[in-house]
């Protein structure tokens, strides 16, 4: 795994200079510590970090040239089926001098140009400098598990694995996004294609940009669909499904390095390593993360699984270090973001780097077969909702959730979020459900000067494009796509990319193989989400390989005590940030109305645990990143 980072200067007359690519490299320096490379030929340069998987010798060195120097490319990424791919590449007179997938995706473009993309299987962000058509191709993989941000202001065009790298050329202005801030405190992070930065933008999964002295485009290269359903059996999509995932997960065993897993002893990480016991004579190494609170601890399931399949098990437990390691994990994001998973997530990459260099994790079994249980929610609010006529819904429940928003008991506050959720279509339902607050709790924080420059802007903008794309009438689809295309990439991979990089340790996804997302999409709903029953076609694939204890167990997800450490643990830190009158906050809300929420905190009338942590986690990001001479520096 590898940083990359680049410039073109539309003006062919102005060069780049080699010191600006060093530095955006430096910058980010985690992400690949074996090796550094940088090209500079007159208007572009490229650059790279390396982290060594595949090919430890230096033949993997980049940024890499074709033989006669008209192709170069800065890659980050694996491509699990690059063997099979260079050898028909072989047989068409290609030669190789390397053992790496990075020159295969040179003779790849060669051969096939941007057509090149339909190839790969992997994870992949990479940019190929065309050099007889002074032209820029970069691409990012189907899903986002690798990242690619670029700025582009008309005159100059930059791109990096990191927003910290693009920011170390003193020509980028640092201007928030407000419509982005707007996002961020609704849905926990920022969407692509936004960044929290004005003209800095992220590649959106599943697309292309090609960049010369004239233009600057972008086009999509895959999209998931819902279309077709499948007419198979029960039996026969559970017999596709296990020998897509036992594919999947043989394909990313492949390494030169030492290889292990994410264990949390949920289905999916669970699954990951049953299916890795089967193609490996060793225990497989697995690493566990506990909390002191028994409602977030998961290592006992995680002990059941290793127990099974006989692995060479690892656990830490989350103490009451959290306060110290806040302001480094901020760095790393550059941008606000606010999954507080993503503190379990950095322990868990930093005691699997202490054993492996590679971890296989079970991300993308919930967005791939409606593991959530929002979804579960969703589906109880549809009934409902067919049940009572709409003019009901819109005009006597609103101003029952008002009255009952009033009240303090638990009881009367989920009464009142339901009737306010019910009020509205299924589709502004679910961005209700996947969102945190609503418009008038938003309003009620943010001053007067924030309001103007968000102006008419609505974020349900970014879950009504998805839900509105995807290819279907059916509901459940439409949700999962939705996730798919926005949460997923959005927070969970971010999450995984940036914890695992601050670690130097690479993170593969077998269930997000675009094999197993596409054959997920055409196994119908009822399926997916059966009886109230979760996952219910991935349970049954599995009932013959994991525990009944881990197949019907709660699901907890890898989430933290978050109300507690904002009560006890991190309380005077939270405080002394949130509440400060130099705080960065003061310059979008009132500082009034945040103390107003945060008291209702401390005693206990209200749970703002998560609204609190996305004002503490903007407030370090603002202080750390934003305000910072030299964003990222002293990581």
């Amino acid at each position: 795994m590898c940083g990359i980072a680049g410039k073109y200067n539309l003006n062919l007359k102005h060069p780049v200079s080699p010191k600006i690519i060093k530095a955006m490299c430096d910058v980010m320096a985690y992400r690949g510590p074996d090796d550094s490379g940088v090209y500079v030929d007159g208007p572009v340069g490229l650059g790279h970090r390396r982290l060594s998987i595949l090919d430890l010798s230096k033949s993997g060195h980049q940024p890499m040239s074709t033989a006669d120097k008209s192709l170069w490319v800065t890659f980050n990424g694996e491509i699990y089926n690059f063997l099979k791919l260079r050898e028909n590449l072989t047989a068409k007179g290609y030669v190789f001098s390397s053992d790496c997938d990075t020159e295969v995706i040179l003779a790849l473009y060669q051969e096939y140009g941007p057509a090149c993309l339909q190839y790969l299987r992997g994870m992949f962000a990479f940019c190929i400098w065309d050099k007889k058509n002074n032209t820029l191709f970069l691409a990012r993989d189907r899903i986002g598990k690798k990242p690619l941000y670029y700025y582009f202001d008309g005159k100059t065009f930059i791109f990096a694995s990191e927003i910290k790298a693009i920011l170390q050329d003193p020509s980028v202005e640092k201007k928030i996004n407000y419509e982005a801030l707007s996002d961020y405190f609704r849905y926990l992070y920022v969407p692509d294609p936004k960044t929290i930065y004005q003209n800095i933008y992220k590649l959106e999964p599943g697309y292309a940009l090609y960049c010369d002295r004239n233009s600057l485009k972008k086009e999509a290269y895959w999209d998931v669909s819902f279309a077709e359903t499948s007419k198979k059996s029960e039996h026969d999509l559970c017999e596709n499904l296990v020998h897509l995932l036992d594919e999947s997960v043989q394909m990313r065993m492949i390494s030169d390095v030492p290889l292990g897993a994410f264990l949390s002893g949920g289905i999916d990480s669970s699954a990951v390593v049953a299916f890795m016991a089967g193609h490996t004579p060793k225990p497989v190494t697995t690493c566990a993360i506990g909390f002191d609170s028994r409602e977030y601890d998961e290592v006992a399931y995680a002990r059941i699984v290793a127990e099974k399949f006989k692995t060479d098990h690892h656990e830490f437990t989350v103490k009451q270090d959290i306060e110290a390691i806040l302001p480094e994990l901020v760095r790393y994001f550059d941008e606000p973001f606010a999954d507080a998973s993503s503190v379990p997530t950095y322990y868990v990459s930093k005691i699997a780097r202490q054993q492996v260099t590679v971890a296989l994790s079970g991300d993308g079994g919930d967005e791939n077969f409606a593991g959530y249980e929002k979804y579960a929610i969703d589906d109880i609010e549809n009934n409902i909702r067919k049940k009572i006529p709409g003019f009901i819904r819109g005009s006597i429940f609103p101003f029952l959730s008002r009255v009952l928003s009033t009240g303090n008991h638990p009881v009367l506050r989920k009464g009142s979020t339901l009737l306010g959720t019910l009020s509205h279509t299924s589709d502004y339902g679910f961005y209700l459900s996947n969102t945190e607050g609503n418009d008038a709790f938003w309003q009620s924080l943010m001053n007067e000067e924030t309001k103007r420059a968000i102006g008419g802007y609505d974020p349900f903008s970014v879950t009504k494009y998805h839900y509105d794309k995807a290819d279907t009438e059916d509901h459940l689809s439409k949700i999962l796509y939705t996730d798919l295309k926005s949460y997923l990439p959005g927070d969970v991979l971010v999450k995984v990319d940036r914890m695992s990089m601050a670690n130097s340790l690479e993170v593969r996804a077998p269930l997000l193989d675009h094999r197993v997302i596409e054959f997920a999409a055409t196994i119908p709903g009822h399926l997916k989400y059966y009886r109230g029953q979760k996952k219910y076609i991935l349970k049954q694939s599995l009932a013959e390989r994991l525990p009944d204890e881990i197949l019907h167990r709660k699901k907890m997800g890898f989430s933290a005590p978050l109300a507690q450490w904002l009560r006890k643990e991190i309380r005077t830190f939270a405080e002394s940030h949130i509440l400060s009158h130099t705080a960065g906050l003061n310059h979008f809300f009132e500082p009034t109305a945040v103390r107003r929420i945060w008291d209702l905190h401390q005693t206990r009338k209200r749970n703002y645990a998560t609204v609190l942590w996305s004002l503490l986690m903007f407030e370090l990001w603002y202080q750390e990143c934003f305000l910072a001479e030299n964003a990222g520096m002293g990581l």
